[in-house]
């Protein structure tokens, strides 16, 4: 087992940024002045998957649109940071882990360009970004998913956990199968 994936097997916590990780970044400005963002379907499923496994999932990111907001609530994610200034990301990640009283060794968090960079930068957490990340980010991270934003990024550090752990899979064999009506 590699050290990168001993450190997958410790991780609890899940926490993303919204544009470039969770959505590939663009912005969609409609005549309303609404500003719309889209989501990758696997990605959701992923994050589904880790609530139900008993993962916390948390979401900071400085952008604050209604829709982001119940996209993220539908997905059952009940940590949601949004709508700070960039540069104060940090002192939201900070303030959440000491609220919950969460071990930085214990948390995967995926960023992807600048305001992330101080707490990707942070020597205990599991520090992850998508392909496409901005380059400062790629270089401080412990693990580049081959997935871009938007495009699976989630699903994939999501899934490398899960298998890391033996939990990816054990939901098949583990919850009560689907029966026909005419089955004993």
């Amino acid at each position: 087992m590699t050290a990168l994936q001993e450190r997958f097997k410790r991780i609890t916590t899940f926490i993303f940024d919204v544009d470039g990780v969770m959505t590939d970044g663009s912005v969609n400005a409609l005549e309303s002045g609404e500003q719309f963002r889209t989501f990758h379907i696997r990605d959701g499923y992923g994050i589904e998957r880790a609530i139900h496994a008993g993962y916390r999932v948390a979401i900071l990111s400085a952008a604050s649109q209604v829709g982001v907001r119940k996209r993220l609530e539908f997905l059952k994610i009940k940590d949601i940071f949004m709508g700070g200034p960039t540069e104060q990301k940090i002192h939201a990640y900070l303030g959440f882990l000491n609220r919950d009283k969460i071990f930085e060794e214990e948390v995967l968090y995926m960023g992807d360009d600048l305001p992330d960079y101080q707490v990707l930068s942070r020597p205990n957490l599991l520090s992850t970004c998508p392909a496409d990340a901005a380059d400062e980010i790629r270089a401080v991270c412990d693990y580049i998913s081959p997935m871009p934003g938007g495009r699976g990024a989630v699903r994939d550090v999501i899934e490398q956990v899960m298998k890391a752990q033996g939990k990816w899979l054990s939901w098949l064999t583990n919850e009560e199968p689907f029966k026909l009506h005419n089955e004993k």
